[in-house]
C-alpha cells in the first residue's frame, strides 16, 4: 500500500489540507507525513496541520478543520456577512460548553461557550474569503448572539450591525424570533426591533 499517495489523495479531497489525526485514523503511520514534508510534497502549517504546496493558507478553514464543533460567530460572523467592515482581531468561534480541544491553545481564537442544544441552531455553510467551505451562524442567529452578548461586542460594531441587518434584504425576522425564543431573549429582541423600526 502506498501510504504517501493515500495521504496526498486525502489532502486533495480536503481542499489541500490534512491533519495528523486524519492520517492516524486511516491507519497510516505518522512518519509518512514527515517524509512528505522533507520531499516538499506537503508543507507543515502548524502542529498537526499540513497542506499541499500549491494550496492557499486559509485560517478560517484551518480552524474549522481542527474541530468539527467549531462555528464562527459574533464579530467574525458579522464581518463574513458584511454586517461589519471591521476585521476582527481574533476569530470568534462558538463551541460546546464542555469543550476541551486544541483551540484553547490558539491565541488568535476567542472561544464562546454555548449549550449543546443551542450549538447547531442557525448553523449554515458559507465560503470563506479564501474560497473554502466553513460553518458559521446565519445572519439571524448572529444578530441574536450579538444581542445576547451585547456586553462583549464593541458598541460601534453592535450599532452598525443592527442598522445593516434591518436594511438587509436577506434578513428573516421569522427566524430571528424563532432563535430568540429558543435562546430566551425574545422580549429583548422585540423591544430592540421596535425601537429600531
Amino acid at each position: 500500500m502506498n501510504y504517501k499517495l493515500n495521504i496526498l489523495k486525502i489532502a486533495e479531497k480536503n481542499n489541500g489540507y490534512i491533519t495528523t489525526k486524519e492520517v492516524v485514523n486511516k491507519g497510516i503511520p505518522k512518519i509518512y507525513l514527515t517524509q512528505l514534508v522533507r520531499e516538499e510534497k506537503l508543507l507543515k502549517v502548524s502542529r498537526g496541520f499540513y497542506m499541499l504546496p500549491d494550496s492557499f493558507e486559509d485560517d478560517y478553514y484551518k480552524i474549522q478543520l481542527s474541530n468539527s464543533d467549531a462555528i464562527f460567530s459574533l464579530e467574525t460572523a458579522l464581518y463574513l456577512y458584511g454586517l461589519s467592515n471591521r476585521v476582527p482581531t481574533k476569530y470568534y468561534v462558538s463551541v460546546p460548553s464542555n469543550y476541551g480541544g486544541n483551540l484553547l491553545k490558539n491565541q488568535n481564537v476567542q472561544l464562546l461557550y454555548t449549550k449543546r442544544e443551542w450549538l447547531d441552531l442557525g448553523v449554515t455553510e458559507i465560503i470563506s474569503p479564501f474560497g473554502l467551505p466553513i460553518k458559521v451562524y446565519d445572519r439571524d442567529r448572529t444578530i441574536c448572539d450579538i444581542i445576547k452578548n451585547k456586553d462583549r461586542v464593541d458598541p460601534e460594531i453592535f450599532s452598525e450591525a443592527m442598522k445593516q441587518y434591518i436594511r438587509s434584504k436577506e434578513k428573516n425576522i421569522t427566524n430571528l424570533f424563532v432563535y430568540a425564543k429558543k435562546l430566551n431573549i425574545e422580549d429583548i429582541v422585540r423591544n430592540l426591533l421596535e425601537v429600531m423600526l
